[in-house]
């Protein structure tokens, strides 16, 4: 399994959802990559917080009401008229999605409800929502049958790979072993427009390795840049460039 399917394993991980092949390489991984190390404690977190709050009896219909709002959950939609993954991130992509509601019923089956406020809810579910959108986009770019790839050495010893689908418009940036940025500092991602800069994102600093979906439509970009950058990134690049790839042509 790449490094890049490990990283979407987080959420069924936190929920003990993992097949015991897949959980032996997720926990080999997880020794090495803080970046997932960090969301898994932020998911298990956030499970905890949503079914650990105040604890009450709940009314004797919650439990039928609970269990029938689940079936509203968002799913994947089927694999027909795609290529179907045969790696461990197409399948566990749909735990994000499931996170709140696996802790509602359970809190429901085991005669407890948490009890928390709107807001909290929303704003978890909302990150959940988002986390899944990426997450599965990023797969999809991979899994393209157009799918091209590009990649190269970066400074320091680090190794990148770029993905690129014309007919997502999107691309995809790999990076292995690449060495932290300075205190403050964050790498940001940039299309390159025929020399005019556009931003792409931001990549997490504390990861060595880290799969990234590039913010944004490929659209004419010839290729990507990264620089260092103030945290939280910058409108325009202020730093000469610590990698520059083009992007695979067909």
């Amino acid at each position: 399994m790449s490094t890049a399917e490990l990283h979407t394993l987080t959420g069924a991980y936190a929920l003990h959802a993992l097949p015991d092949t897949e959980l032996r390489d997720f926990e080999r991984h997880l020794a090495d990559c803080e970046a997932c190390t960090q969301e898994v404690r932020e998911l298990s977190a956030t499970a905890a917080r949503l079914g650990l709050a105040v604890a009450e009896n709940p009314p004797r219909e919650m439990r039928d009401r609970v269990l029938r709002e689940i079936t509203t959950v968002r799913q994947e939609a089927p694999a027909h008229g795609r290529p179907e993954r045969t790696g461990g991130s197409g399948r566990t992509g749909r735990w994000y999605a499931y996170a709140l509601a696996a802790c509602v019923a359970a809190a429901a089956a085991f005669g407890g409800v948490a009890v928390w406020q709107n807001q909290v809810a929303q704003d978890a579910r909302q990150e959940v929502d988002r986390a899944q959108r990426q997450s599965e986009e990023l797969a999809q770019v991979i899994s393209a049958p157009d799918a091209r790839t590009s990649s190269g050495e970066l400074t320091g010893g680090a190794h990148g790979t770029v993905v690129v689908s014309q007919s997502r418009n999107r691309a995809v940036f790999l990076a292995s072993s690449m060495e932290r940025p300075p205190s403050g500092k964050v790498y940001q991602l940039w299309f390159n427009d025929a020399g005019t800069m556009r931003s792409a994102g931001l990549m997490d600093p504390k990861a060595s390795d880290d799969a990234v979906l590039l913010d944004g439509p490929v659209d004419r970009a010839s290729g990507m840049g990264i620089t260092v950058e103030p945290a939280g990134g910058s409108a325009e690049p202020t730093s000469s460039p610590v990698a520059l790839m083009d992007f695979p042509t067909a």
